[in-house]
């Protein structure tokens, strides 16, 4: 079936079965690799992507309930001001090693960051609660999402 899918700010128009997740949709048609496969169970959030500014695991979800939603994936995640302060605080904080779960993690910062700009430490930890690092560095996800939380301009 034809879907046409906002992705990233472009239009893409895709023919695939309906049921087909939306993590092959971006890394398989559209050719957005930057989206990992991790459990295809949507436990381990490497899969994480933005549907109207909403988390969610694109293993799991069916194109077809993507609707007129708009999907951002990691590649331009840096293009908001929450993923542009979280990139930023990535680097200078030094959170990867493997980097296989990273563009899951930032995109769960970047949602929390999004819908709460001065999460506690209990924020965090109940945002980041789904995304699975192999390598354990959530010490260094931790910190650096609360340093790009207290680099956040004040309201006004």
């Amino acid at each position: 079936m034809a879907y046409q899918l906002k992705i990233n700010g472009r239009t893409h128009a895709v023919d695939v079965d309906g049921d087909t997740p939306l993590l092959w949709v971006l890394r398989d048609v559209v050719g957005l690799t930057g989206t990992k496969f991790g459990c295809g169970m949507a436990m381990c959030g490497a899969c994480t992507v933005h549907i109207d500014g909403n988390p969610v695991r694109s293993c799991s979800f069916p194109v077809e309930a993507v609707g007129k939603q708009a999907v951002t994936t990691i590649e331009a995640i840096g293009r908001t001001p929450a993923g542009q302060r979280i990139q930023a605080v990535w680097v200078a904080r030094d959170v990867p090693q493997c980097g296989y779960c990273q563009s899951g993690q930032i995109m769960s910062a970047c949602a929390l960051l999004q819908q709460n700009p001065r999460p506690t430490e209990a924020d965090v930890d109940a945002a980041m609660s789904g995304n699975l690092c192999r390598c354990g560095t959530y010490p260094r996800i931790k910190a650096a999402i609360l340093m790009a939380a207290a680099n956040a301009p004040a309201k006004g």
